[in-house]
């Protein structure tokens, strides 16, 4: 078992402990009044950590608490995991950013946009360019989530069963074949929808690596790192967190909407949001991204690769606000971008947060989040189990509470 210790005074690293102590007490009162069961957290700085700490229950009702090694559903912060092993086999040539995804999944050929009409009767035209391996990692490629509920588009993904993951028995070959069935919200490249890109960019990567997605992800990511309790399947049930719902009035409920996944071997390896993981492990993973793709003389990604991911690379340097379509509740967007399988701040001063330009990560559908902030040398992990995310403003709240504890 692994897990995260303070490894220097934070002061060294300059870091106040006194206001590093607002987060706890802070986070404290949303389990103390039932908004949250538990959660850790993890602040790193210059490569060590400063912060770590854990509070409430990973199961309320049995009275477990929170651990050190508590095993977390990560949901979408999988998504960061797959875009980097996209972004590994680009770098060794077997694929292309400019590739249509048609090479690899070749139901994607002659995809069909959405024009208007019912989810029954929609209007379509053909795609006036073919969805690229680069749409996938931006969310331009006009895919969707059925459980968005926003469009005829998502009401039709749900129709195949496609809501919350895959209909039982289906893998993810067979499900890229689904969504490619369906039209398109839009012309790719020409708008931001959050959807099942990174779904399909798993895919991309199991037929150009003809690994399958779960031993890719094992032998050149999680055992490099040393990412031992990383998985599509919980490896230890007996220290998994459960998943809560707010209560009408106050109070917590156990969600029981993913059924058996994460704790039973998945048919579907969804590299959109299909991982569980530790405060430990994915505190590595963010360690590598902070190091430029290298960690403990492990290197996953060049420097100059990392740093073109985490860039934004929607047209115009537009952020999520103007480019996108409406994501969720918590955050307007504004000021912020998105790069290869990241987010990533373009204007502090437009998002009314405290940031710092070039910030990156991404969040859970369970109210998880990382931080990297390269111009600080500074990481946060902050892993929880509330869904959904945009219940309580988790994440601006965690990244003010932790810059204003950086005080040299």
């Amino acid at each position: 078992m692994s897990v995260c210790k303070v490894e220097v005074d934070p002061a060294e690293l300059g870091f106040d402990a006194a206001r590093l102590s607002r987060i706890d007490s802070h986070f404290a009162k949303y389990v103390d009044d039932g908004r949250l069961a538990g959660w850790s957290l993890a602040v790193a700085r210059r490569g060590r950590l400063a912060h770590v700490a854990h509070y409430g229950r990973r199961d309320v009702e049995e009275d477990l608490p929170v651990t050190d090694d508590t095993v977390w559903r990560i949901y979408s912060m999988t998504k960061p995991i797959t875009s980097v092993a996209a972004l590994m086999l680009w770098e060794e040539g077997l694929l292309e950013l400019t590739d249509p995804v048609s090479r690899y999944i070749p139901s994607f050929a002659d995809m069909r946009v959405y024009t208007g009409g019912s989810a029954a009767n929609p209007g379509t035209v053909p795609a006036t360019e073919p969805v690229r391996i680069w749409h996938l990692l931006t969310h331009t490629a006009g895919l969707t989530y059925g459980f968005h509920h926003a469009h005829a588009v998502d009401e039709m993904y749900r129709a195949k069963g496609h809501e919350f993951g895959a209909p039982r028995g289906q893998d993810l070959a067979a499900a890229c074949d689904v969504w490619a069935s369906l039209p398109l919200l839009f012309q790719p490249g020409t708008e931001w929808n959050y959807g099942v890109n990174t779904d399909v960019l798993g895919r991309v990567v199991e037929v150009a690596s003809g690994q399958s997605l779960d031993v890719f992800f094992q032998e050149r990511i999680f055992d490099p790192l040393g990412m031992v309790d990383t998985g599509f399947q919980a490896r230890d049930v007996s220290r998994l967190a459960t998943l809560y719902l707010p209560k009408p009035g106050g109070g917590l409920v156990r969600s029981a909407a993913m059924g058996d996944a994460i704790t039973a071997e998945p048919t579907m390896l969804s590299g959109g949001g299909g991982l569980a993981s530790t405060l430990y492990d994915y505190h590595r993973f963010t360690q590598m991204l902070a190091g430029g793709g290298e960690l403990d003389g492990v290197r996953l990604l060049g420097p100059r690769t990392l740093a073109y991911a985490t860039r934004n690379h929607l047209p115009d340097n537009a952020d999520l606000q103007t480019f996108g379509r409406p994501i969720f509740a918590e955050s307007t967007y504004l000021g912020t971008g998105f790069g290869l399988g990241f987010s990533v701040v373009v204007d502090p001063a437009a998002g009314k947060q405290l940031q710092s330009p070039g910030e990156y990560g991404w969040g859970g559908l369970a109210s998880t989040t990382f931080t990297v902030f390269p111009e600080e040398d500074l990481t946060v992990v902050f892993l929880t189990q509330l869904m959904p995310s945009s219940t309580y403003p988790i994440r601006p709240q965690l990244r003010t509470l932790v810059s204003q504890a950086v005080v040299s």
